[in-house]
């Protein structure tokens, strides 16, 4: 049986790296690589980008034995990595998302995926309706279909990217949007990705950490977060990953992306905080990867450094990418917020949440806990 793993891990490790795949997405190169490789989180001679702490990932990898990892994930996890029963969720009421509000009114599809309605801009966060999150269509497959279908969304404004990997970035979901008008917000080098799938240069916007970029009634700002990137499983860090700051006339919020625990949680709460909504990653961690994935301590912490009023947990619920229970993040982070008093917001799939109205969110995945 160990011989046989071993060599599964192979075929995939040489399928994510070799294989010719549209997935996959393509690198910066030419003009477009010179330009990015400028920015100061590049490091010349490691050839990609870095965080504050260069050596972090280094240090993480440490130690960590790939086929270990891939051993327990298929067969030591959780036995209730995946729900055994659809999971519950809301037709999204739309017409009440458009309506003028002068409020922020968000919509979670599951994962980091979600919907922003600010003084009447429509944002659409880290957006992934294919089946799996992964390059091959076997792998990381949804615990559910999403709550509507892609042709069911209303108009889309811009579309705002974490950073490139799979369960952020999907190609189904962008290639949807070659025929709308809707424009594309990334970090550094993630445009290529976009580019690559059809999507004309006059929608991309990319942004370093700390740039601004004025929408009319909204800024938008490209905020740092500790992680990396890659779509191939080796050579990566090719394209930035961040961390998002909206601010509007009246309210503001903040979205994690991937982020290990640092100062940078901070620095963007004493720059822009106080907010009135933060979405910050809690769930498929370990404590092996915090140096990428804030655990759930560090996300109640995060929200705490943020000077956040309402938290809403995302980056769990939909997709299996670690060891634990598909419902352990929410129930720690429940412990969390009880512990400091954090207004949390746990929204089913597809719920419209209305922040300045009363929100009688249940703990909803407390009835589907198999003992």
């Amino acid at each position: 049986m160990p011989s046989l793993l071993i060599s599964i891990c192979f075929v995939i490790l040489f399928s994510l790296t070799f294989v010719q795949c549209k997935a996959f997405g393509k690198d910066p190169e030419g003009l477009h690589k010179e330009t990015i490789q400028k920015s100061s989180h590049f490091d010349p001679n490691r050839e990609q980008f870095v965080n504050r702490r260069p050596d972090i990932l280094e240090k993480m990898r440490e130690g960590q034995n790939f086929f270990s990892l891939f051993v327990k994930f298929m067969f030591g996890g959780d036995k209730y990595q995946k729900p055994s029963i659809k999971l519950p969720e809301e037709k999204p009421d739309f017409e009440e998302f458009l309506k003028p509000d002068e409020s922020i009114k968000f919509i979670w599809f599951g994962h980091s995926t979600f919907l922003v309605n600010i003084e009447g801009t429509i944002l659409f966060f880290d957006p992934v309706f294919s089946e799996s999150a992964a390059p091959f269509g076997f792998m990381v497959k949804r615990f559910q279909d999403a709550v509507v279908k892609l042709e069911e969304l209303p108009k889309i404004d811009y579309i705002i990217i974490s950073h490139d990997h799979y369960d952020h970035l999907d190609m189904e979901t962008i290639e949807f949007f070659k025929s709308k008008q809707t424009r594309f917000i990334t970090p550094l080098g993630v445009t290529s990705h976009i580019r690559s799938w059809g999507i004309s240069e006059d929608r991309l916007t990319e942004l370093d950490w700390w740039e601004r970029l004025d929408l009319g009634k909204i800024q938008i700002v490209c905020t740092p977060a500790q992680h990396f990137s890659g779509r191939r499983g080796m050579n990566g860090n090719k394209t930035l990953w961040s961390s998002w700051t909206v601010i509007g006339q009246k309210e503001r919020f903040y979205f994690s992306g991937d982020s290990g625990y640092d100062i940078h949680f901070k620095q963007i709460g004493d720059t822009y905080g106080p907010f009135d909504l933060t979405f910050i990653e809690n769930g498929q961690y370990n404590p092996m990867w915090e140096a990428v994935h804030v655990l759930p301590e560090q996300t109640a912490k995060a929200h705490l450094d943020l000077r956040g009023k309402s938290l809403v947990p995302v980056h769990w619920g939909m997709f299996n990418l670690s060891l634990h229970s598909w419902y352990e993040p929410a129930e720690n982070i429940e412990r969390e917020s009880r512990k400091h008093n954090i207004d949390l917001l746990t929204p089913k799939f597809g719920q419209l949440v209305k922040l300045k109205s009363p929100n009688l969110i249940e703990r909803w995945w407390k009835k589907y806990i198999e003992e």
